[in-house]
């Protein structure tokens, strides 16, 4: 009994040991893992220096060869030297191609200029297409005034055709009124293109009968020196004045399906004179005259013979 009483005091040292030495192996595992990290560390360090290092060395010798071709190019345009040792034409070797190959290459390297071929190929035939399709009119006349009742009314080339012949011998009568809008709105002259259409009508010979108004004469077509005077032509009408036939008295906005209110006191039908324009010339012009002139004066003697 003594002897398991004297036993008893002995055994807490034991623990202690053990706890101590668990400790120590903690310590020496954690002191060993950073000794690692510090290993590793100090490796990555010593690698990057020497890439470092390489990379500096690789471009020192790169820029030393620049600066040594900058100086031996300067030696060569100064006649210094007539060959240079650093310098060398690189040739490049030439590609043996096959004869497909070299198509496919061609096409490859041509493809926009040849979609902008195709595409201007396209449109030409396009517009060849629709002049050659277009009906060709055998009368012109150009409406060279702000009137959109007039100008637009369905009736107005169907009435004028009643009167034309086929002068071009293609089986129909056709009369095309090109309606330009011109008027005191400058803004609404630009936005309809007026300015463009009325000088490429004016410098061409296919049109000689004219419908207009004061503005039209002001502004666009000294009468004197534009216009055929139709007082020789029709002593006894009364609605001719000198270069004008006035149309406000007439049947002219029946026969078209407009009100007569429609129909401005100073809205007439005049000629033009034959004469050189820009871009035809005054026989190309007389032509057109002799082959309307006709029509225009069917016109005239039919409104005036009917009855207000």
């Amino acid at each position: 009994m003594k002897d398991k009483e004297k036993s008893t005091p002995n055994e807490p040292p034991a623990s202690d040991d053990k706890i101590s030495i668990d400790k120590s192996v903690f310590k020496v595992n954690k002191e060993l893992r950073r000794k690692r990290e510090e290993e590793q560390a100090k490796k990555e360090q010593e690698i990057a220096e020497k890439y470092a290092q390489q990379d500096k060395e690789k471009r020192e010798a790169y820029e030393k060869q620049l600066q040594n071709e900058r100086i031996e190019l300067m030696r060569l345009k100064q006649g210094i030297v007539e060959e240079s040792e650093t310098i060398h034409e690189e040739k490049e070797e030439e590609v043996k191609l096959s004869f497909g190959k070299k198509i496919a290459n061609f096409f490859y390297h041509s493809k926009w200029w040849l979609g902008l071929c195709v595409f201007f190929l396209g449109l030409g035939g396009f517009l060849v297409y629709d002049l050659l399709s277009k009906p060709n009119p055998d009368m012109v006349i150009l409406m060279l005034c702000d009137n959109n009742p007039v100008g637009t009314s369905t009736f107005l080339e169907e009435y004028f055709t009643e009167f034309a012949e086929d002068s071009n011998g293609n089986g129909k009568v056709l009369v095309n009124v090109y309606y330009v809008p011109y008027g005191d709105d400058e803004y609404q002259n630009y936005i309809n293109g007026v300015t463009t259409k009325i000088t490429t009508f004016l410098n061409n010979a296919d049109a000689v009968m004219v419908i207009g108004n004061k503005k039209t004469t002001d502004d666009l077509l000294p009468p004197e020196d534009s216009f055929v005077d139709l007082s020789s032509l029709y002593p006894d009408d009364p609605h001719v004045d000198g270069y004008f036939y006035y149309i406000k008295d007439t049947k002219f906005a029946e026969h078209i399906g407009v009100r007569p209110s429609d129909i401005t006191d100073d809205m007439f039908f005049a000629l033009r004179k034959p004469k050189d324009v820009m871009n035809d010339t005054k026989e190309k012009m007389q032509e057109t005259y002799d082959k309307d002139f006709p029509v225009f004066d069917k016109i005239v003697k039919s409104l005036s013979s009917e009855e207000e």
